[in-house]
C-alpha cells in the first residue's frame, strides 16, 4: 500500500562528532511501488538539522535502506539551512507558516513557557534554538506538510530593524521594549561567540 508507514514517527537525535549540528529524524515512512513482480519497498526519511543558535534546515531523503535515506535527508537539510531571527529564547513576532494544505501558527511566548508544539513542529523549533514558543497546526496533519509549514513560517520572520526600515520608524517605536531587549542581548552574545572563534 503506497504511503504505508513503517517505523512510525519516532524521533532520533544524532550528534555527529565532526559537526556542530544536531540531527533529528522526524519520521521514517515505508513506501511501496507496485510492479509486475509484486511490490518494491523503499523508505523516505524526514530529517531536521539545526545548531540550536538560530540556524535550521529540513531534508527529505529517499532510498532502498533506512540508513541511506536518513543520510540523504541529512545532506539535503544541511544544504537548506536558514537563519531564524530570535528574541532571547523565542521568535520575534507571531506568524502563520503555510505549505500546501499545511498551516501552522507560531506565537512568541514568555521565558519559561517551553516549546508548546507537537511532532514535527517541536523537533524543528528545538533544533533552531527556540526554547519558548506556542505552535498550533491549523491545516493538514501530514508531518511533511507541517514541517515545511514551520520552516516557511520561520523563514518569513522579520528582524525588528527590517520592519522599522520598511515603516520608516525607529526600532524602539515598533517593537515592544522586552522583546527588543532580549533581541539585542542575543545579538550581542552571538557576536561575542563569533569573535572568540
Amino acid at each position: 500500500m503506497a504511503g504505508q508507514r513503517g517505523g512510525g514517527g519516532g524521533q532520533r537525535r544524532e550528534q555527529s562528532p565532526d559537526s556542530q549540528y544536531e540531527e533529528r529524524v522526524i519520521e521514517i515512512r515505508r513506501v511501496a511501488k507496485v510492479v509486475k513482480g509484486g511490490r518494491r519497498f523503499s523508505f523516505s526519511a524526514l530529517v531536521v538539522v539545526g545548531d540550536g543558535q538560530g540556524q535550521v534546515g529540513l531534508g527529505l531523503g529517499k532510498a532502498k535502506e533506512v540508513p541511506a535515506a536518513i543520510q540523504k535527508g541529512i545532506e539535503e537539510a544541511k544544504k537548506n539551512l536558514i537563519p531564524v531571527p530570535l528574541a532571547g529564547s523565542t521568535i520575534t513576532h507571531q506568524i502563520i507558516g503555510e505549505h500546501g494544505a499545511g498551516r501552522v501558527l507560531l506565537k512568541p511566548a514568555a521565558p519559561g513557557t517551553g516549546v508548546i508544539a507537537g511532532g514535527a513542529g517541536r523537533a524543528i523549533l528545538e533544533a533552531a534554538g527556540v526554547h519558548d514558543v506556542l505552535a498550533k497546526s491549523l491545516g493538514s496533519s501530514n508531518p511533511i506538510n507541517v514541517a515545511r509549514s514551520v520552516i516557511q513560517g520561520l523563514q518569513s520572520l522579520k528582524r525588528p530593524e527590517d520592519i522599522a526600515r520598511i515603516r520608516g520608524k525607529s526600532v524602539e517605536e515598533i517593537a515592544p521594549a522586552g522583546m527588543l531587549r532580549a533581541y539585542t542581548e542575543r545579538n550581542r552574545s552571538q557576536k561575542a561567540i563569533v569573535e572568540v572563534q
